[in-house]
């Protein structure tokens, strides 16, 4: 049995199904793995995979090609989650990715291979996209920038899921004369978008905490005017915590100015 150790994003995992594909092994024989074991087994090889964009991109284009744009793209998201948020313990999701897209490119119809949901990787796969595309959909609603002192539009976000990827695609298509940044002080990293460029995702590990909170004047202006309008327009005799909840969890209002800045 051969185990291949590929790192937990979407160019590790591909090259990761690259590399087991490619080895001969036998698709019965290899399996992948998004992190190192705990515990290593007697009769395994485990092999080191090192990320390589090209063949990333070969085995994107093979899903695209073979089975569809938006299988590709859900494929995508459920690398993109966080396996925690949705069910502990079970295949690995690396090799639940895997075993989906042998299961695909083996189908007559490969675009429908995201229905065959009776197989267990396929609905994990099917499981863990879900978490990404819900969790993103909310943050695409919820996500608030603000206006620092060197003009950039800066946002926090503190989500379950790696959605940075997807957050990066949407506000550069909507935004692309702004200087902004998406900051994911859960794993560190930002999407950085120039003006007129595309976005990239970039290590924020060391970025200046002090500037962040260094709003422009205009900023700090209107941040006190909506949280005086968010204030005035409540009804009490129509106060509704639950449905408030339901329409905003909780866990995203850390980020949001009118339940951090009361007027």
């Amino acid at each position: 049995m051969y185990t291949f150790i590929c790192e937990n994003s979407i160019d590790g995992i591909f090259t990761g199904v690259y590399d087991a594909w490619a080895s001969g092994h036998g698709h019965q024989n290899v399996r992948l793995i998004s992190h190192p074991p705990e515990n290593y087994e007697l009769f395994q090889e485990y092999i080191a995979v090192a990320p390589d964009s090209q063949k990333s991109e070969k085995v994107a284009a093979t899903l695209k090609n073979r089975l569809g744009e938006e299988v590709h793209y859900l494929i995508c998201q459920a690398i993109l989650a966080n396996e925690l948020t949705t069910r502990k313990g079970g295949p690995d999701k690396a090799d639940c990715v895997y075993r989906t897209i042998v299961l695909g490119l083996a189908m007559k119809n490969g675009s429908r291979v995201l229905e065959a949901l009776g197989e267990p990787y396929v609905h994990r796969v099917f499981e863990l996209s879900r978490a990404t595309e819900a969790e993103s959909h909310h943050l695409l609603g919820f996500l608030r920038f603000c206006e620092l002192e060197n003009g950039v539009l800066f946002a926090a976000i503190h989500p379950k899921n790696n959605v940075l990827p997807v957050l990066g695609e949407h506000f550069t298509d909507r935004l692309p004369l702004e200087n902004f940044l998406i900051y994911d002080e859960i794993r560190r990293l930002a999407v950085v978008h120039k003006a007129g460029k595309n976005y990239l995702i970039a290590d924020a590990s060391s970025l200046n905490q002090n500037i962040i909170t260094q709003y422009s004047q205009n900023e700090q202006t209107f941040r006190r005017l909506w949280c005086a309008f968010f204030e005035s327009i409540a009804i009490d005799a129509r106060k509704n915590p639950r449905l408030q909840q339901q329409n905003i969890p909780k866990r995203f209002r850390r980020d949001i100015v009118e339940f951090n800045e009361r007027t």
